[in-house]
């Protein structure tokens, strides 16, 4: 990831929530879709079928909130919710985050 930094939190019951945020020029919005879209894909191949509230018995949940501040800035916010094996997953696959 260059543009996405994500921070990991733990929270009760088991889920973990990673959240990643990028605020970049109109320039480089595209890459950071991209990178945001890349994580979601990997999400759903590897997890297709436990999509849905972590707290209700699925593996992973995810809200992605796109904005533009002043007309110039873009700023992207992928969160994701997930269960123990998920995250697992996600560290082996992406690399260790920065914590808390």
């Amino acid at each position: 990831m260059h543009y996405l930094t994500f921070d990991i939190s733990e929270g009760a019951e088991g889920i973990t929530t990673l959240e990643a945020m990028a605020s970049t020029s109109a320039e480089h919005h595209a890459a950071v879709l991209a990178e945001a879209q890349q994580v979601l894909d990997w999400a759903w191949q590897r997890f297709p079928h436990t999509h849905g509230p972590v707290d209700d018995g699925m593996d992973w949940d995810h809200d992605l909130q796109v904005h533009v501040e002043d007309g110039a800035w873009h700023v992207v916010t992928l969160t994701l919710a997930g269960s123990p094996r998920f995250v697992e997953e996600f560290l082996a696959t992406f690399g260790a985050l920065q914590d808390e």
